[in-house]
Protein backbone atom coordinates (compact mmCIF):
# COMPACT_ATOMS: atom_id res chain seq x y z
CA UNK A 1 0.00 0.00 0.00
CA UNK A 2 3.36 2.11 0.60
CA UNK A 3 6.25 1.99 -1.58
CA UNK A 4 9.22 0.49 -0.17
CA UNK A 5 10.92 3.41 -0.70
CA UNK A 6 8.42 5.68 0.56
CA UNK A 7 8.86 3.50 3.91
CA UNK A 8 12.64 4.24 3.69
CA UNK A 9 12.07 8.15 3.69
CA UNK A 10 9.77 8.13 6.37
CA UNK A 11 12.10 6.10 8.55
CA UNK A 12 14.61 7.77 7.48
CA UNK A 13 13.73 11.06 8.38
CA UNK A 14 12.26 9.77 12.02
CA UNK A 15 16.27 8.79 12.69
CA UNK A 16 17.00 12.24 11.79
CA UNK A 17 17.83 13.21 15.61
CA UNK A 18 19.57 11.03 17.97
CA UNK A 19 16.63 8.34 17.87
CA UNK A 20 17.87 5.13 17.61
CA UNK A 21 14.92 3.30 16.20
CA UNK A 22 11.83 3.93 13.80
CA UNK A 23 8.85 1.61 12.81
CA UNK A 24 6.38 2.53 10.63
CA UNK A 25 2.71 0.43 11.02
CA UNK A 26 0.09 0.38 7.40
CA UNK A 27 -2.91 -0.74 8.17
CA UNK A 28 -6.20 -1.28 5.85
CA UNK A 29 -8.92 -3.52 7.12
CA UNK A 30 -12.74 -3.66 5.83
CA UNK A 31 -14.93 -5.40 8.51
CA UNK A 32 -18.34 -6.41 8.75
CA UNK A 33 -20.39 -5.89 12.06
CA UNK A 34 -24.30 -7.20 12.29
CA UNK A 35 -25.97 -6.40 15.54
CA UNK A 36 -29.74 -8.34 16.19
CA UNK A 37 -31.69 -7.56 19.29
CA UNK A 38 -35.01 -8.35 19.93
CA UNK A 39 -34.66 -10.21 16.28
CA UNK A 40 -34.26 -7.17 14.55
CA UNK A 41 -31.56 -6.08 12.82
CA UNK A 42 -30.00 -3.50 14.57
CA UNK A 43 -27.04 -2.45 12.80
CA UNK A 44 -25.57 -4.02 9.91
CA UNK A 45 -22.47 -2.72 8.11
CA UNK A 46 -19.41 -3.15 5.99
CA UNK A 47 -17.05 -0.17 6.75
CA UNK A 48 -12.93 0.28 6.00
CA UNK A 49 -10.59 1.41 8.16
CA UNK A 50 -7.37 3.06 6.77
CA UNK A 51 -3.91 4.42 8.91
CA UNK A 52 -0.80 4.55 9.95
CA UNK A 53 1.53 4.78 12.63
CA UNK A 54 5.31 5.67 13.55
CA UNK A 55 6.80 4.95 16.40
CA UNK A 56 10.17 6.82 17.23
CA UNK A 57 12.77 5.68 19.80
CA UNK A 58 15.49 5.84 21.51
CA UNK A 59 16.77 2.96 24.17
CA UNK A 60 13.57 2.11 25.50
CA UNK A 61 11.81 5.52 25.65
CA UNK A 62 9.66 5.83 22.64
CA UNK A 63 6.94 8.12 21.31
CA UNK A 64 4.08 7.47 18.76
CA UNK A 65 1.63 9.20 16.08
CA UNK A 66 -0.76 8.04 13.90
CA UNK A 67 -2.91 9.39 10.72
CA UNK A 68 -5.29 8.57 7.94
CA UNK A 69 -3.78 10.39 5.64
CA UNK A 70 -1.52 8.42 3.44
CA UNK A 71 0.39 11.05 1.27
CA UNK A 72 4.11 11.00 1.55
CA UNK A 73 4.12 14.81 2.67
CA UNK A 74 1.96 14.22 5.66
CA UNK A 75 3.67 11.11 6.92
CA UNK A 76 7.13 12.62 6.50
CA UNK A 77 5.99 15.16 8.65
CA UNK A 78 4.71 13.24 11.29
CA UNK A 79 7.91 11.29 11.44
CA UNK A 80 10.20 14.65 11.09
CA UNK A 81 7.68 15.83 14.24
CA UNK A 82 8.16 13.05 16.34
CA UNK A 83 11.97 12.68 15.63
CA UNK A 84 12.07 16.08 17.56
CA UNK A 85 11.47 14.33 20.52
CA UNK A 86 15.00 12.99 20.55
CA UNK A 87 17.05 16.29 20.51
CA UNK A 88 20.64 15.50 19.59
CA UNK A 89 23.01 14.91 16.00
CA UNK A 90 21.88 11.58 13.76
CA UNK A 91 23.19 8.56 15.55
CA UNK A 92 21.81 5.57 12.95
CA UNK A 93 23.19 5.40 9.58
CA UNK A 94 21.28 6.11 6.46
CA UNK A 95 18.28 2.55 5.95
CA UNK A 96 18.00 0.61 3.09
CA UNK A 97 14.74 -2.09 3.46
CA UNK A 98 14.51 -5.37 2.43
CA UNK A 99 12.11 -6.30 -0.22
CA UNK A 100 9.32 -6.89 1.36
CA UNK A 101 8.40 -10.28 2.78
CA UNK A 102 4.88 -12.02 3.24
CA UNK A 103 3.12 -14.22 5.43
CA UNK A 104 1.96 -17.13 3.95
CA UNK A 105 0.10 -19.77 6.78
CA UNK A 106 -3.19 -19.68 7.69
CA UNK A 107 -5.24 -20.73 4.37
CA UNK A 108 -8.26 -19.10 3.61
CA UNK A 109 -11.32 -20.74 1.59
CA UNK A 110 -13.75 -17.84 1.28
CA UNK A 111 -13.13 -14.03 1.93
CA UNK A 112 -15.13 -12.61 4.13
CA UNK A 113 -15.53 -9.29 2.05
CA UNK A 114 -16.57 -11.39 -1.16
CA UNK A 115 -19.85 -12.72 0.79
CA UNK A 116 -22.83 -10.62 0.62
CA UNK A 117 -24.01 -8.99 3.42
CA UNK A 118 -27.26 -10.44 3.08
CA UNK A 119 -26.06 -13.84 3.16
CA UNK A 120 -24.35 -13.12 7.19
CA UNK A 121 -27.82 -11.61 8.08
CA UNK A 122 -28.91 -14.67 7.15
CA UNK A 123 -26.75 -16.80 9.56
CA UNK A 124 -27.16 -14.46 12.52
CA UNK A 125 -31.02 -14.84 12.09
CA UNK A 126 -30.59 -18.53 11.89
CA UNK A 127 -28.54 -18.00 15.27
CA UNK A 128 -31.05 -16.29 16.75
CA UNK A 129 -34.13 -18.39 15.81
CA UNK A 130 -31.92 -21.51 17.50
CA UNK A 131 -31.45 -19.64 20.52
CA UNK A 132 -35.24 -18.98 20.97
CA UNK A 133 -36.19 -22.35 20.27
CA UNK A 134 -34.14 -23.87 23.19
CA UNK A 135 -36.93 -22.82 25.99
CA UNK A 136 -40.06 -21.14 26.30
CA UNK A 137 -37.91 -19.77 29.12
CA UNK A 138 -35.57 -17.82 26.59
CA UNK A 139 -37.13 -14.42 26.88
CA UNK A 140 -34.28 -12.53 25.02
CA UNK A 141 -31.48 -13.09 22.52
CA UNK A 142 -28.71 -11.10 21.48
CA UNK A 143 -26.83 -12.01 18.39
CA UNK A 144 -23.33 -10.37 16.77
CA UNK A 145 -21.87 -11.21 14.21
CA UNK A 146 -17.90 -9.41 13.05
CA UNK A 147 -15.53 -10.43 10.14
CA UNK A 148 -12.19 -8.55 9.47
CA UNK A 149 -9.78 -8.78 6.51
CA UNK A 150 -6.52 -7.04 7.54
CA UNK A 151 -3.65 -5.75 5.96
CA UNK A 152 -0.77 -4.82 7.48
CA UNK A 153 2.45 -3.23 6.59
CA UNK A 154 5.13 -2.96 8.84
CA UNK A 155 8.70 -1.36 8.23
CA UNK A 156 11.45 -0.75 10.80
CA UNK A 157 15.30 0.80 11.06
CA UNK A 158 15.06 -3.28 12.59
CA UNK A 159 16.03 -4.26 8.97
CA UNK A 160 12.02 -5.66 9.04
CA UNK A 161 9.85 -5.21 6.39
CA UNK A 162 6.53 -7.79 5.94
CA UNK A 163 3.35 -7.72 4.96
CA UNK A 164 0.42 -9.95 6.66
CA UNK A 165 -3.33 -10.30 6.23
CA UNK A 166 -5.23 -11.65 9.41
CA UNK A 167 -8.49 -12.83 8.53
CA UNK A 168 -10.96 -13.38 11.26
CA UNK A 169 -14.46 -14.22 11.62
CA UNK A 170 -16.83 -14.79 15.22
CA UNK A 171 -20.22 -15.21 16.04
CA UNK A 172 -21.33 -13.85 19.69
CA UNK A 173 -25.21 -15.57 20.89
CA UNK A 174 -26.19 -13.68 24.27
CA UNK A 175 -29.18 -15.24 25.71
CA UNK A 176 -31.35 -14.48 29.06
CA UNK A 177 -33.54 -16.75 30.64
CA UNK A 178 -36.31 -15.69 33.24
CA UNK A 179 -39.07 -16.82 35.05
CA UNK A 180 -41.50 -15.36 37.92
CA UNK A 181 -38.57 -14.91 40.52
CA UNK A 182 -35.14 -14.55 38.81
CA UNK A 183 -33.32 -13.99 35.35
CA UNK A 184 -29.90 -15.63 34.15
CA UNK A 185 -27.78 -15.44 31.07
CA UNK A 186 -25.79 -17.76 28.77
CA UNK A 187 -23.37 -16.67 26.49
CA UNK A 188 -21.26 -18.75 23.79
CA UNK A 189 -19.01 -17.05 20.97
CA UNK A 190 -16.93 -19.34 18.89
CA UNK A 191 -14.54 -18.09 16.68
CA UNK A 192 -11.38 -18.47 14.12
CA UNK A 193 -8.76 -16.96 12.13
CA UNK A 194 -10.42 -18.18 9.37
CA UNK A 195 -12.89 -16.89 6.33
CA UNK A 196 -16.68 -17.81 5.88
CA UNK A 197 -15.78 -21.12 5.70
CA UNK A 198 -15.69 -20.99 8.94
CA UNK A 199 -19.57 -21.52 9.44
CA UNK A 200 -19.07 -24.82 7.44
CA UNK A 201 -16.69 -26.50 10.32
CA UNK A 202 -19.26 -25.26 13.11
CA UNK A 203 -23.66 -26.13 13.74
CA UNK A 204 -24.63 -22.34 14.05
CA UNK A 205 -27.68 -23.90 15.80
CA UNK A 206 -25.58 -25.91 18.47
CA UNK A 207 -23.36 -23.50 19.34
CA UNK A 208 -26.53 -20.80 19.87
CA UNK A 209 -28.66 -23.24 21.63
CA UNK A 210 -25.53 -23.38 23.92
CA UNK A 211 -25.87 -19.96 25.26
CA UNK A 212 -29.41 -20.87 25.96
CA UNK A 213 -28.71 -24.03 27.66
CA UNK A 214 -26.43 -22.45 30.35
CA UNK A 215 -29.01 -19.74 30.73
CA UNK A 216 -32.01 -22.09 31.36
CA UNK A 217 -29.94 -24.34 33.57
CA UNK A 218 -28.46 -21.50 35.61
CA UNK A 219 -32.40 -20.50 35.71
CA UNK A 220 -33.23 -23.40 38.15
CA UNK A 221 -29.79 -23.69 40.14
CA UNK A 222 -29.39 -22.82 43.43
CA UNK A 223 -27.32 -20.09 45.42
CA UNK A 224 -23.54 -21.37 45.88
CA UNK A 225 -22.72 -21.69 49.08
CA UNK A 226 -19.43 -19.64 50.02
CA UNK A 227 -16.58 -20.84 51.31
CA UNK A 228 -13.21 -22.53 50.28
CA UNK A 229 -13.23 -25.58 48.41
CA UNK A 230 -11.71 -27.78 45.71
CA UNK A 231 -12.77 -26.55 42.49
CA UNK A 232 -12.66 -28.41 39.48
CA UNK A 233 -12.44 -25.86 36.23
CA UNK A 234 -13.37 -27.25 33.17
CA UNK A 235 -11.16 -27.22 29.80
CA UNK A 236 -12.23 -24.18 26.49
CA UNK A 237 -12.64 -21.32 28.24
CA UNK A 238 -11.47 -22.22 31.97
CA UNK A 239 -8.34 -21.23 30.43
CA UNK A 240 -9.71 -17.94 31.09
CA UNK A 241 -8.34 -17.83 34.26
CA UNK A 242 -4.77 -18.58 33.34
CA UNK A 243 -4.80 -15.89 30.85
CA UNK A 244 -6.28 -13.31 33.72
CA UNK A 245 -4.46 -14.05 36.83
CA UNK A 246 -1.36 -15.66 35.27
CA UNK A 247 -0.53 -14.66 31.92
CA UNK A 248 -0.58 -10.76 32.31
CA UNK A 249 1.92 -10.90 34.57
CA UNK A 250 3.88 -12.92 32.28
CA UNK A 251 3.92 -9.83 29.53
CA UNK A 252 6.84 -7.84 29.40
CA UNK A 253 4.53 -4.55 29.72
CA UNK A 254 4.58 -5.21 33.50
CA UNK A 255 7.58 -7.48 33.89
CA UNK A 256 10.38 -4.70 32.44
CA UNK A 257 8.98 -2.49 34.90
CA UNK A 258 9.00 -4.85 38.40
CA UNK A 259 5.38 -4.41 38.09
CA UNK A 260 4.78 -8.01 38.18
CA UNK A 261 4.08 -10.72 40.60
CA UNK A 262 6.65 -12.83 38.60
CA UNK A 263 9.05 -10.07 37.98
CA UNK A 264 12.98 -11.93 38.34
CA UNK A 265 11.56 -15.40 38.72
CA UNK A 266 12.79 -16.96 34.81
CA UNK A 267 14.33 -20.38 36.31
CA UNK A 268 12.20 -20.73 39.68
CA UNK A 269 9.40 -23.17 40.50
CA UNK A 270 6.58 -20.67 40.44
CA UNK A 271 3.55 -23.48 39.70
CA UNK A 272 2.40 -27.21 40.22
CA UNK A 273 5.20 -29.74 38.52
CA UNK A 274 1.81 -30.77 36.63
CA UNK A 275 1.72 -27.27 35.18
CA UNK A 276 3.10 -26.63 31.77
CA UNK A 277 1.69 -23.66 29.71
CA UNK A 278 2.02 -22.16 26.10
CA UNK A 279 1.62 -19.01 24.43
CA UNK A 280 1.19 -20.11 20.62
CA UNK A 281 0.89 -17.70 18.31
CA UNK A 282 1.49 -20.08 14.96
CA UNK A 283 -1.71 -22.45 15.75
CA UNK A 284 -2.83 -22.75 11.84
CA UNK A 285 -6.37 -20.33 11.43
CA UNK A 286 -6.34 -20.43 15.35
CA UNK A 287 -7.92 -17.14 16.51
CA UNK A 288 -5.01 -15.41 17.86
CA UNK A 289 -2.73 -16.22 15.22
CA UNK A 290 -0.82 -14.27 12.56
CA UNK A 291 2.07 -14.57 10.58
CA UNK A 292 4.03 -11.97 12.44
CA UNK A 293 3.72 -9.88 15.60
CA UNK A 294 3.09 -6.06 15.18
CA UNK A 295 6.28 -5.12 14.98
CA UNK A 296 6.55 -7.55 11.60
CA UNK A 297 8.82 -10.52 13.63
CA UNK A 298 7.69 -13.95 13.37
CA UNK A 299 5.39 -15.18 15.60
CA UNK A 300 6.90 -18.05 17.58
CA UNK A 301 5.76 -21.19 19.68
CA UNK A 302 6.79 -19.84 23.71
CA UNK A 303 7.06 -22.04 26.66
CA UNK A 304 5.88 -20.22 29.48
CA UNK A 305 5.89 -22.49 32.21
CA UNK A 306 7.45 -26.24 31.70
CA UNK A 307 6.86 -28.15 34.97
CA UNK A 308 5.91 -25.50 37.24
CA UNK A 309 8.91 -23.57 36.62
CA UNK A 310 9.04 -20.46 34.66
CA UNK A 311 11.02 -20.22 31.28
CA UNK A 312 9.91 -17.49 29.44
CA UNK A 313 8.07 -13.85 29.45
CA UNK A 314 6.40 -12.66 26.49
CA UNK A 315 8.43 -9.66 25.29
CA UNK A 316 8.04 -7.18 22.18
CA UNK A 317 11.15 -4.94 21.37
CA UNK A 318 11.13 -1.90 23.72
CA UNK A 319 10.12 -3.74 26.46
CA UNK A 320 13.65 -6.31 25.58
CA UNK A 321 15.71 -3.27 25.61
CA UNK A 322 14.56 -2.98 29.72
CA UNK A 323 14.55 -6.59 30.15
CA UNK A 324 18.21 -7.02 28.04
CA UNK A 325 16.09 -9.89 26.42
CA UNK A 326 15.46 -10.58 22.37
CA UNK A 327 11.86 -9.71 22.03
CA UNK A 328 9.53 -13.50 21.33
CA UNK A 329 7.76 -11.49 18.58
CA UNK A 330 4.98 -10.66 21.46
CA UNK A 331 4.42 -7.12 20.22
CA UNK A 332 0.65 -6.64 19.30
CA UNK A 333 -1.69 -4.44 18.69
CA UNK A 334 -5.40 -3.86 18.31
CA UNK A 335 -4.79 -1.29 15.10
CA UNK A 336 -2.73 2.07 13.52
CA UNK A 337 -4.42 4.26 16.11
CA UNK A 338 -2.00 2.42 19.07
CA UNK A 339 1.33 1.28 19.47
CA UNK A 340 2.49 -2.45 20.68
CA UNK A 341 3.29 -4.14 23.65
CA UNK A 342 3.74 -6.96 24.73
CA UNK A 343 0.55 -9.57 24.44
CA UNK A 344 -0.44 -13.10 24.45
CA UNK A 345 -1.70 -14.89 21.65
CA UNK A 346 -3.06 -18.82 21.91
CA UNK A 347 -2.34 -19.09 25.94
CA UNK A 348 -3.33 -22.35 27.43
CA UNK A 349 -2.21 -25.17 30.00
CA UNK A 350 -1.07 -27.95 28.18
CA UNK A 351 -2.40 -31.67 28.39
CA UNK A 352 -1.92 -33.85 31.41
CA UNK A 353 -2.67 -37.22 31.96
CA UNK A 354 -5.96 -37.48 34.19
CA UNK A 355 -9.18 -38.04 32.66
CA UNK A 356 -11.91 -35.38 33.17
CA UNK A 357 -14.01 -38.40 34.86
CA UNK A 358 -10.82 -39.36 37.42
CA UNK A 359 -10.77 -35.71 38.21
CA UNK A 360 -14.73 -35.74 39.25
CA UNK A 361 -14.29 -39.24 41.00
CA UNK A 362 -11.33 -37.89 43.10
CA UNK A 363 -12.87 -35.06 43.92
CA UNK A 364 -15.25 -35.82 47.22
CA UNK A 365 -17.01 -32.19 47.54
CA UNK A 366 -16.33 -29.25 45.72
CA UNK A 367 -17.75 -26.86 42.87
CA UNK A 368 -17.43 -27.59 38.92
CA UNK A 369 -17.07 -24.67 37.00
CA UNK A 370 -18.05 -25.73 33.71
CA UNK A 371 -18.21 -22.14 31.69
CA UNK A 372 -15.76 -19.39 33.10
CA UNK A 373 -17.09 -16.12 32.88
CA UNK A 374 -16.03 -12.57 32.91
CA UNK A 375 -12.80 -11.16 36.12
CA UNK A 376 -10.51 -8.62 36.46
CA UNK A 377 -6.56 -9.43 38.05
CA UNK A 378 -4.39 -7.16 39.12
CA UNK A 379 -0.50 -8.34 37.49
CA UNK A 380 1.44 -6.78 40.59
CA UNK A 381 0.08 -8.99 42.92
CA UNK A 382 -1.82 -11.54 40.77
CA UNK A 383 -4.91 -11.19 42.22
CA UNK A 384 -7.85 -12.20 41.05
CA UNK A 385 -11.68 -12.53 40.65
CA UNK A 386 -14.01 -14.65 38.27
CA UNK A 387 -17.39 -14.77 37.74
CA UNK A 388 -18.27 -18.47 37.23
CA UNK A 389 -20.97 -18.82 34.31
CA UNK A 390 -22.69 -22.09 34.79
CA UNK A 391 -21.40 -24.16 38.14
CA UNK A 392 -22.54 -27.16 40.02
CA UNK A 393 -21.22 -28.68 43.43
CA UNK A 394 -19.24 -32.06 43.05
CA UNK A 395 -20.71 -34.44 45.97
CA UNK A 396 -18.99 -38.02 46.89
CA UNK A 397 -17.20 -37.73 42.82
CA UNK A 398 -20.30 -36.98 40.88
CA UNK A 399 -21.36 -33.92 39.59
CA UNK A 400 -24.59 -32.61 41.58
CA UNK A 401 -26.86 -29.93 41.38
CA UNK A 402 -26.41 -26.48 39.41
CA UNK A 403 -25.67 -23.48 41.37
CA UNK A 404 -25.51 -19.88 40.24
CA UNK A 405 -23.64 -16.92 41.61
CA UNK A 406 -20.40 -18.39 42.33
CA UNK A 407 -17.05 -16.48 42.08
CA UNK A 408 -13.66 -17.64 42.02
CA UNK A 409 -11.38 -15.63 44.45
CA UNK A 410 -7.47 -15.75 45.14
CA UNK A 411 -3.84 -15.13 43.34
CA UNK A 412 -2.47 -16.63 39.96
CA UNK A 413 0.52 -17.65 42.08
CA UNK A 414 -1.05 -19.55 44.55
CA UNK A 415 -3.68 -21.10 42.07
CA UNK A 416 -0.65 -22.50 39.98
CA UNK A 417 0.90 -24.06 42.84
CA UNK A 418 -2.61 -25.88 44.36
CA UNK A 419 -3.24 -27.33 41.03
CA UNK A 420 -3.00 -31.03 41.49
CA UNK A 421 -4.88 -32.83 38.81
CA UNK A 422 -4.33 -32.02 35.13
CA UNK A 423 -6.95 -33.39 32.55
CA UNK A 424 -5.68 -35.12 28.95
CA UNK A 425 -8.71 -32.96 27.07
CA UNK A 426 -7.33 -29.81 26.35
CA UNK A 427 -9.49 -27.41 24.02
CA UNK A 428 -8.93 -23.94 23.19
CA UNK A 429 -11.93 -20.99 23.07
CA UNK A 430 -12.09 -17.17 21.36
CA UNK A 431 -12.13 -13.86 23.74
CA UNK A 432 -11.30 -10.51 23.24
CA UNK A 433 -8.38 -9.07 25.18
CA UNK A 434 -8.01 -5.65 26.43
CA UNK A 435 -4.40 -3.85 27.68
CA UNK A 436 -2.46 -0.74 26.81
CA UNK A 437 -2.49 -1.81 22.84
CA UNK A 438 -6.21 -1.65 22.51
CA UNK A 439 -8.47 -4.96 22.35
CA UNK A 440 -6.91 -7.49 20.33
CA UNK A 441 -8.17 -10.96 19.47
CA UNK A 442 -6.72 -14.06 21.65
CA UNK A 443 -7.31 -18.17 22.64
CA UNK A 444 -8.03 -19.07 26.06
CA UNK A 445 -7.68 -23.41 27.10
CA UNK A 446 -6.73 -25.50 28.93
CA UNK A 447 -7.98 -29.32 29.92
CA UNK A 448 -9.98 -29.78 32.87
CA UNK A 449 -7.86 -29.00 36.17
CA UNK A 450 -8.44 -29.08 39.97
CA UNK A 451 -7.35 -26.42 42.20
CA UNK A 452 -7.01 -28.27 45.81
CA UNK A 453 -8.31 -24.77 47.34
CA UNK A 454 -9.94 -21.57 46.66
CA UNK A 455 -12.10 -19.14 47.95
CA UNK A 456 -15.54 -19.51 46.60
CA UNK A 457 -18.06 -16.80 47.14
CA UNK A 458 -21.84 -16.69 46.82
CA UNK A 459 -24.88 -15.93 48.40
CA UNK A 460 -25.78 -18.97 50.72
CA UNK A 461 -23.83 -20.45 53.67
CA UNK A 462 -21.38 -23.68 53.85
CA UNK A 463 -23.52 -26.58 52.37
Amino acid sequence: MIEKQTMERIINKALDSAADFAEVFVEKTFQSVIALQSSKVENAVNQEKVGIGIRVAKGHQSVYGYTNKTDETTLIELAENLSKSFVGTRVKDMITLPEVTNGKNHTIKKMPDAVDIKEKVSLVKTADQAARDYSDEIKQVNVSYMDNVQNVWIASSENIHVHDQRVRTRLGVHSVAKNETDMQSGFNGPGAHQGFEFYDTIDVKEEAAEASRIAVTMLHADECPSETMPVVIDNGFGGVIFHEACGHSLEATSVAKNASVFSGKKGEKIGSELVSAIDDGTIENAWGSQNFDDEGRPQQRRQLIKDGVLTSYMIDHLNGLRMNEASTGSGRRESYRFAPTSRMSNTYIENGKSTFDDIIKNTKYGLYAKKMGGGSVQPSTGDFNFAVMEGYMIRDGKIAEPVKGATLVGTGKDALKKIDMVGNNLKRAQGMCGSLSGSIPTDVGQPTIRISGITVGGRKGNA
